[in-house]
């Protein structure tokens, strides 16, 4: 673990939810197992507490694991008082939260423990898409306790613990101190954890932050008071819109953008804003990393990756799920080209433009840069479904670059794939200034809203 203070499991709880709010439930429960000389071992809560709270003043339904209890490992009751918690979170229509610190599963228990595992992951499966589910990993989370924090919508982690399927030392050829496979730092590369956080103070601050933007179940409505002007100019955003992460912050209410998985696929950028006090999900191609002077640490090839199709599928299914429109920041030249990318490309790109088109949800499309071929009917095109397409007045769409279609065909053709003749085929809604987007953006989604 870092260096940070590590809370006990009642404390995570009380940071995460409103003072004095929460309520436990099943405070007495405990083991019946009597193998091994159970019977003589005290197991408070059975290792796990739960009930439900505020946060902000919405209800959340909460399990947090004590490691002080046989490790927080998971028994036929522990496993029976998170699915218990599970059914009253699914009826009452309000997020889970689970706060992981566990050994995994009890081996005293056998096959009960098994049991109880596969009760846990039968509730996350019955309950996805129906209300929110979040996990925080703030020690130990491994083996099928791995696998039930994945099972959630989001999960945050805490810079100092450990998740892992497979422990570092047991993969061939690798050890803890050649790769430590468990950390934060590896696991966020790998579409496993959306948010890393230094601190449990820091996490569950975040974690608050997180479930105000969201809805609380698949048929509320994520909308809140506005307090910034609806007509605000963004004369930063032609600057900025090379990286999303900075874009999307500069036209969002209060300048708030919640970016998940920041450390996966970063040539796709995945996250959530507020215009006009609605919650929208957003995904961009980027084109760069832009430092705190403006210029570009780290550039990218504006193509579509088999990672990065696979990161903005994912947070669309989410976003229909729980009817967050969807924004997209289109500038992509076509995919990825090398061996190993033209194995699984194109069945990326095919579910990306999948979720796309089946979105039930209000869908705006912005093109800021290069839109060509197919690559551009993916991302959230008027030919896939989007509701409104605007581009900014520099923008470029076609089949390709003209300069090049020209030396292919003609120039007259080359003409052809201009940003003008996509408009005036209704491919295009709409040019706009980039000062403008924050606006223009704000209308649309009131309209489709």
């Amino acid at each position: 673990m870092s260096n940070a203070t590590k809370l006990s499991a009642r404390d995570r709880i009380n940071a995460l939810v409103d003072a004095n709010s929460f309520v436990e439930i099943g405070a007495l429960v405990t083991k019946r197992s009597t193998d091994f000389n159970m019977q003589e071992k005290s197991v408070p809560g059975d290792g796990v507490i739960t009930g439900y709270g505020l946060v902000d003043g919405s209800v959340v339904y909460v399990y947090s694991q004590d490691a002080t209890a046989m490790g927080g490992s998971i028994g036929e009751m522990h496993a029976r008082k998170i699915c218990n918690m599970y059914d009253m979170a699914i009826k009452a229509g309000a997020p889970v939260v689970g706060i992981i610190d566990c050994a995994g599963f009890r081996l005293q228990e056998s096959v009960d423990a098994l049991a109880g595992f596969g009760s846990i992951f039968a509730k996350q499966a019955e309950a996805s898409g129906v209300i929110p589910q979040i996990s925080a990993v703030v020690g130990t989370c491994g083996g099928g306790v791995a696998v039930s924090s994945v099972m959630s919508d989001f999960t945050f982690m805490e810079a100092g613990a450990k998740l892992f399927v497979n422990s570092p030392n047991a993969i061939a050829g690798n050890y803890v101190e050649k790769c430590d496979t468990s950390s934060a730092a590896f696991q966020s590369t790998a579409n496993t954890v959306d948010f890393v956080c230094e601190g449990e103070e820091a996490l569950f601050e975040q974690m608050r932050d997180f479930i105000t933007m969201i809805p609380a179940n698949c048929e509320d409505m994520a909308i809140s008071d506005c307090e910034d002007d609806l007509n605000r100019l963004v004369p930063e955003f032609a600057a900025d819109m090379a990286d999303p992460a900075k874009a999307l912050a500069d036209i969002s209410d209060n300048n708030e953008f919640i970016e998940v998985k920041a450390g996966y696929a970063k040539e796709m950028v995945t996250g959530f804003i507020k215009l006009n006090g609605i919650t929208v999900g957003a995904v961009a191609n980027r084109a760069a990393e832009l430092g705190e002077d403006g210029k570009a640490t780290v550039k990218y090839d504006t193509v579509l990756t088999t990672a990065g199709c696979g990161k903005a599928e994912d947070f669309i299914g989410y976003c229909d799920a729980f009817g967050i429109p969807v924004l997209s920041l289109t500038n992509v030249t076509g995919y990825a080209a090398t061996m190993d990318e033209e194995k699984t490309v194109a069945a990326a790109a095919a579910k990306l433009t999948a979720a796309f088109a089946c979105a039930d949800v209000p869908k705006v499309n912005l093109i800021t840069g290069s839109a060509y071929g197919s690559a551009y009917i993916t991302m959230n095109s008027k030919h896939i479904g989007a509701d409104m397409v605007f581009a900014l007045s520099d923008a470029k769409v076609g089949t390709m670059d003209a300069t090049l279609m020209a030396k292919i065909v003609d120039t007259e053709a080359g003409m052809e794939g201009s940003l003008e003749a996509a408009a005036k085929r209704g491919y295009v809604d709409t040019i706009i200034d980039a000062q403008a987007v924050r606006k223009q953006l704000v209308y649309a989604l009131e309209m489709l809203y």
